[in-house]
């Protein structure tokens, strides 16, 4: 099932389920969507699956911080919002990779880009965005790469 055919069914289980948090929280992803479609729309396309896991993907990194940001204020019940939002988001991207299968896929990508100093390390992120969009946190991946083109 596409991504939009998915929240569109979450949002109305949500609506008939009268949870107030959810329904929020999925037109707030509903509205991240369209207003990137309506950038694109001079372009004469709309936004596609891989685009809309980077923008879910985005949207829980700026509600991991925002509730970093409450609970080092005191404000712990909004941090907990925060974090009932990323549970919500993070329903909708794919199952985050193990550590051991991030190490593998990084294996991958240098052997067949054949990358062997810093120079590839460009080539070797792109495939990894590429294939695991959404499955890796590429903040925490990127020193990993560094350290193995060393």
């Amino acid at each position: 099932m596409e991504l939009r055919d998915r929240l569109a069914s979450g949002l109305k289980a949500a609506m008939r389920d009268k949870d107030t948090r959810r329904v929020g929280t999925l037109r707030l992803i509903n509205a991240a969507l369209k207003d990137q479609d309506i950038a694109l729309r001079a372009e004469g396309r709309t936004v596609g699956d891989a685009e809309a896991l980077a923008i879910l993907a985005k949207m829980v990194k700026q509600r991991q911080e925002s509730a970093r940001a409450y609970e080092e204020a005191g404000r712990l019940e909004l941090a907990e919002q925060e974090r009932s939002e990323i549970a919500v988001v993070e329903e909708f991207l794919p199952r985050k990779l193990s550590e051991s299968e991030v190490e593998a896929a990084l294996d991958a990508a240098i052997t067949e880009t054949g990358a062997a100093s810093l120079r590839d390390m460009g080539r070797v992120m792109g495939i990894l965005k590429d294939r695991h969009q959404g499955q890796i946190d590429f903040a925490a991946v990127g020193p990993m790469v560094k350290a193995r083109l060393v």
